[in-house]
């Protein structure tokens, strides 16, 4: 069975909550929970358990895992067999996520998630990007050895142990994430995040997509291609984007006029940054920082 795709928006990351291990005699079977308000990581070292969600049944045997949602229920369908061993995590996240069917619908609804996180958190100004994790995945020993990390922390001190298992975790989540990106279509992932590199680095200067067709040695219409894959947008409008959210922060951080802002993040005229942050914010610059700040 192909895997649902969880969509996160970061920052913030999912972040750990508590993990621990649980052993299911034969006979037994997952306790039928509704909306308990956490993710919840269910990896299976021994045996097999038999999942429900809502409608769907899972089966996950060992060396697989699968993320249970906060707001589902989800119960045991059928007993276990033998003896069946599991890690379970639990973790959060702050701000917009959804279940998709797969990446090319998680892409498609990439712009819409990142406007609603933005509303759903202090983001107005801050750059964002998409983390993909399947419910269900078939773990590589890497994921598995950082798994086992967990559990070697329990000598820490507690001051210590939660810190460093959150990095643990934020481990785990990377690596999974990337390793769902190398199954999908990689040239375009791979060319599209050279641009958004690009584009990030160079932001200030007169950027077009002739000059990126000789940076990249790529046609324009291809990269266009990719980044609407990945991002959602093309290159330029990508660019155009970026350079608001920078014009953003020197707002917010600095007492410079609209013209040198303008100047800083890649405008060459004031007046027309402030027609462009007006068009994309439905705000002026200059009210934007009152709104924010108390003074222009």
């Amino acid at each position: 069975m192909s895997s649902p795709i969880l969509h996160f928006i970061s920052p913030p990351v999912p972040y750990f909550i508590d993990c621990g291990r649980f052993q299911y005699q034969e006979g037994e079977q997952h306790v039928s929970r509704n909306q308990i308000g956490v993710f919840d990581l269910m990896v299976v070292t021994k045996g097999t358990l038999h999942l429900g969600e809502g409608t769907t049944e899972w089966t996950i045997q060992e060396g697989e895992a699968f993320i249970l949602r906060p707001d589902a229920n989800h119960y045991g369908t059928i007993p276990c067999a033998s003896v069946t061993e599991i890690i379970w995590i639990h973790f959060q996240t702050f701000g917009a996520w959804d279940e998709c069917s797969n990446m090319n619908e998680c892409l498609d609804n990439q712009q819409t998630l990142i406007a609603n996180h933005k509303q759903m958190a202090y983001l107005n100004h801050s750059e964002v990007c998409s983390v993909f994790i399947p419910k269900f995945m078939k773990l590589s020993q890497k994921a598995l050895d950082i798994l086992e990390q967990f559990f070697q922390l329990d000598e820490e001190p507690r001051s210590l142990r939660n810190w460093k298992r959150q990095g643990v975790f934020q481990q785990f989540m990377q690596l999974v994430d990337r390793d769902l990106a190398a199954t999908s279509d990689v040239t375009a992932f791979h060319l599209a995040e050279k641009v958004e590199l690009f584009l990030r680095q160079n932001y200030t200067q007169k950027l077009t997509n002739t000059l990126l067709q000789q940076e990249l040695n790529y046609h324009p219409n291809y990269l266009a291609k990719c980044m609407l894959k990945v991002y959602g947008v093309t290159p330029m409008d990508y660019l155009f984007q970026y350079r608001i959210e920078q014009a953003k922060k020197l707002l917010l951080q600095t007492k410079w006029s609209m013209a040198r802002i303008a100047e800083e993040v890649g405008f060459q005229h004031g007046s027309y940054f402030s027609f462009c942050f007006s068009s994309k914010e439905g705000i002026s610059p200059m009210n934007f920082r009152r709104k924010f700040i108390g003074h222009a």
